[in-house]
């Protein structure tokens, strides 16, 4: 295994590895499921969730995030047998901006800016990461978002668009990034499949029992190179390294 300071540069997934979006989809789905007065536990919402938004990215990936989002809390109200309105579902779909920051994400960010280049490659739209990165309060050195390539994770064209951006434009070959996500859906398996060493930032403890939450579930995990459990985890161990 390579130790974490043989890398030039940390690509990172957003939702879920440095904004918890779990917390974020709940919070945006209680006027609808409040309106309904449904009794859903959280983890049943979120489970519909990571599978609606799976189907919706594959039926439609050239459609902006908060199209997707829109899609998935009508259908999700279907599924809950909740009553939705169009201004509901769009409320739903504006909510990214409002999803909050994990407590430990631009600290551990604002560490590592002083060892790697640091990267986005997400599965939102401009905007919507925009408003994330304020809050971040951290310049990356390149953003790839799903708006830009016309795909979403775990779809192998957005691993390969950002490894050859990435060599182009920033002259940064792919052995010399280290890929960090929450996700083995979105993240790990196609990263592995690009030949990317990978870090886990295992936040639902999945690797101990946890559940899978807003993310669908992977029937073969692949094997990360690096597992911790919070960005300050990764952060400490850098510079213990």
């Amino acid at each position: 295994m390579r130790s974490l300071l043989d890398y030039q540069a940390l690509t990172f997934d957003c939702y879920g590895t440095l904004i918890d979006w779990e917390t974020g989809i709940w919070d945006a789905l209680q006027p609808l499921l409040l309106t309904g007065d449904a009794e859903v536990p959280r983890s049943t919402a979120l489970a519909e969730f990571a599978r609606l938004e799976t189907v919706q990215e594959e039926e439609t990936p050239g459609l902006r995030y908060p199209e997707i989002l829109a899609r998935v809390h009508r259908d999700l109200a279907g599924i809950l047998g909740v009553p939705t309105t169009d201004a509901l579902d769009r409320a739903f779909a504006a909510s990214v901006p409002n999803w909050p920051v994990f407590a430990d994400s631009a600290g551990a960010l604002a560490d590592l800016r002083e060892r790697f280049r640091l990267i986005i490659l997400s599965n939102v739209d401009r905007d919507s990461f925009a408003a994330s990165n304020r809050r971040l309060g951290v310049a990356f050195d390149a953003i790839y978002t799903a708006e830009d390539i016309g795909s979403y994770k775990p779809d192998p064209a957005n691993f390969d668009f950002m490894l050859r951006h990435l060599e182009a434009d920033h002259g940064i070959e792919p052995d010399a990034i280290l890929h960090v996500a929450q996700s083995l859906f979105h993240d790990h398996a196609p990263a592995k499949a690009a030949g990317l060493d990978t870090v886990w930032i295992d936040r639902q403890r999945l690797s101990a029992g946890g559940e899978w939450g807003a993310t669908a579930p992977v029937e073969e995990p692949p094997t990360p190179d690096h597992v911790f459990f919070s960005m300050a985890d990764l952060a400490r161990a850098v510079e213990e390294s």
